[in-house]
């Protein structure tokens, strides 16, 4: 517990980390001593590539880094990744299979490596899933208690990209759009060109809603990448400077 001096006496000073709701049992959120930094945003809003270069920089400070994302632990990944290729989950059924993607992860890698004092970039995190859920109709109050499990990041960055820049790079890079990334499982629309910049509208929308209750920079990710590190460098050295 760390303590600060208040007019000659030295009173405990609660830590500053906490879990959005009711946790994961058994966790002393103090020996909790490395950085947790989150960034979200679309496919081809450049989520990747920021990372990239992050873990570049900092590891060239001295800083050991450990990344993780959505579709990435070991319990659940594989089954999600098949089950997804068919195209038929419900939305309840595919809310459940990332929220128990996000805990295995949160359990076995983000508290362990924070324990140990690592920085853990997190290519994207709870806000993604709950952004798609609730574009999909969920019940938001049910989603909140449902990733109440989730530790409250150091830093969150929502890099903010244009959907008609989205499918540019989208193409660019895959000559193709995604099902689940253009909604079509909503019947937006037949066309998947249109399905997806409704969606992605939608999902805009719906981030800068959720920005309002927990608070994430949104990072105007129309500009270059050099220039978007630049800015995320000069924010992460202030959460690791303790400010």
């Amino acid at each position: 517990m760390k303590f600060v001096a208040r007019n000659h006496i030295v009173v405990p000073h609660r830590s500053e980390r906490r879990f959005y709701g009711h946790g994961i049992p058994g966790v002393d959120l103090e020996q909790l001593a490395g950085k947790l930094i989150a960034v979200e945003g679309a496919d081809g809003s450049g989520r990747s590539t920021q990372i990239a270069m992050l873990v570049e920089w900092l590891e060239g400070c001295g800083h050991a880094t450990v990344q993780v994302g959505l579709k990435r632990s070991t319990l659940v990944s594989e089954e999600l990744e098949r089950a997804q290729e068919g195209n038929i989950l419900s939305r309840t059924t595919l809310s459940l299979f990332y929220a128990t993607d996000f805990a295995d992860q949160l359990e076995n890698i983000i508290l362990p490596a924070l324990k140990a004092g690592f920085i853990v970039l997190a290519d994207r995190y709870i806000y993604t899933l709950m952004a798609r859920d609730m574009v999909r109709g969920m019940d938001e109050t049910w989603l909140r208690n449902l990733y109440g499990l989730a530790l409250e990041p150091d830093a969150v960055f929502y890099l903010n990209v244009s959907p008609e820049e989205l499918v540019q790079r989208t193409f660019a890079k895959n000559a193709a759009l995604d099902y689940w990334e253009s909604g079509m499982d909503q019947g937006l629309s037949r066309d998947m060109f249109d399905s997806f910049m409704e969606y992605q509208t939608t999902m805009q929308k719906t981030f800068r809603r959720l920005q309002t209750s927990y608070g994430f920079t949104i990072v105007d990710g129309m500009r270059s990448a050099q220039v978007i590190n630049a800015e995320l460098q000069k924010k992460i050295s202030a959460v690791l400077a303790g400010k």
